[in-house]
Order: C-alpha cells, then sequence, then structure tokens
C-alpha cells in the first residue's frame, strides 16, 4: 500500500502565514482585523481563518473580540519576562546535558551552526545573523537530543520578535550578538557541563537586559520591572 505524505492543513497554513504576518509587522500590534477580511487577504475561507485565530489567541498572538474582529496584541512586559524565565528554565540544563553528548553528528552540526553564526557577524548580515543565532539554539537543543523544547521556544522567539527585530542592530551590532555565545559554544565543545550552563545562563540574562532597556525608550512601562528580582531564583 502506498504511504500518504500529509502536508500541512489548511488551518495549519494559515495559522503560520498570520503568525509570520504577526512577526514581521504586516499585522500591526493593536490592529483589528476581522475574520473575513483575513481571508480575502489570504485567499482562504473564513473557517480555517477562524481556526487559525484561536490558535493564536492560545499562544497570546491576538485577541478575539466578540462581534468587532481579532485584535494584534503588543507584546508586554510581563509576558516578555515570562519567556526569558522559561528560556532559563529548559536552555540552561539543556546546555549542560549537550555539553554532555558523545554524539559525534550533534557536535559536527554544532560546530558548522557556529560557523554560519561567525560568517554572518562577519559581513554584518542582520537577517543572516539573527537566523544563524536561531539556528545556533536550535543546534545546542538538538545536542541535548530534546525535539519538544525546540518547537516551545520557537513560540517563545516569535513571541519576543513582536517587540521588534530584536536587539540587532538597534542594540547591538552583529559581531556583539555573535561574541554573546562564544563561550556557549566552546564550553560544549569542551565537553564542560557546568561552564555551558553558565554561560547560557549570562547570555540569556544579558539578552534581556538589553532588549528590556531597548523597549523602554519606546514603552517606558517597560523600565517598571526588575530583572534580577523576577529571576533571581535561577540566576542565583
Amino acid at each position: 500500500m502506498p504511504i500518504v505524505n500529509r502536508g500541512p492543513t489548511l488551518t495549519q497554513q494559515t495559522t503560520e502565514r498570520l503568525r509570520q504576518a504577526i512577526v514581521d509587522g504586516e499585522l500591526p500590534p493593536g490592529s483589528l482585523h476581522s475574520a473575513a477580511a483575513l481571508g480575502e487577504w489570504l485567499g482562504v475561507s473564513r473557517t480555517p481563518v477562524r481556526e487559525a485565530t484561536a490558535e493564536l489567541a492560545r499562544l497570546g498572538l491576538v485577541s478575539i473580540e466578540p462581534n468587532r474582529g481579532i485584535r494584534i496584541l503588543e507584546t508586554d512586559i510581563d509576558s516578555l519576562i515570562d519567556g526569558f524565565e522559561l528560556r532559563m528554565i529548559i536552555e540552561v540544563p539543556l546546555a549542560r546535558k549537550a555539553a554532555l553528548s558523545d554524539d559525534s553528528e550533534a557536535r559536527k552540526n554544532l560546530d558548522d551552526q557556529f560557523g554560519r553564526f561567525r560568517n554572518a557577524a562577519d559581513t554584518d548580515d542582520t537577517e543572516a545573523t539573527l537566523r544563524a543565532d536561531r539556528d545556533f539554539h536550535s543546534a545546542v537543543l538538538q545536542m541535548a537530543g530534546n525535539a519538544r523544547a525546540a518547537e516551545v521556544l520557537h513560540e517563545q522567539r516569535n513571541i519576543v520578535l513582536q517587540t521588534g527585530v530584536g536587539t540587532v542592530p538597534s542594540s547591538r551590532s552583529c559581531q556583539e550578538c555573535f561574541a554573546d555565545h562564544v563561550d556557549i559554544f566552546e564550553a560544549i565543545m569542551q565537553r564542560e557541563p557546568d561552564a555551558a550552563a553558565a554561560a547560557m545562563r549570562r547570555h540569556i540574562f544579558n539578552t534581556a537586559e538589553i532588549l528590556i532597556s531597548q523597549e523602554t525608550r519606546r514603552r517606558p512601562e517597560f523600565g517598571t520591572r526588575d530583572l534580577h528580582t523576577r529571576l533571581a531564583w535561577i540566576i542565583g
């Protein structure tokens, strides 16, 4: 019997297209849209749009306003810190686990991704650097052998991206972004689990500080939360 290849459903495609439109700013925060208008824009019926927006509402990217439409939400400071706290909980111990891995293929993949990250930073290519940053973290999680963690953090990255393009190039250069990952890479490749965990913890906290400082200039309410106090139980 031939194997049936099941591609993404129309609802899944619609969900991903709307999610990407939110991240890219095509659907700006605060804007209100009807399911009919979004369906016409995407060339689909209202049904997959409604199913997609229900999933996006679960992720905290939109709110559904009865008899009005779908509101694109802007990330608030508490949601942003929640996300970095989640990253600490997931990525720090998995960086430790990655350093203990004997998977030679996963090690080569991490080395390759690190090389691509360096090349992107050397050419000062913002988009390539952001992709390389994402792929480097995915490679660490792959090395730790936890595919589910990668899915969870993909959702978190989308939430962070709603605040803007990220810290590059607004608050740091491509080279500075790359440099912030060097100690993570070296500790993992040298099989130093404690150092890998510490480096990942430092990196995530540093990124959170830079991003919150960056957003405070645009949205003063972001400066009302003490990141150290909120994450003290993790960072010690």
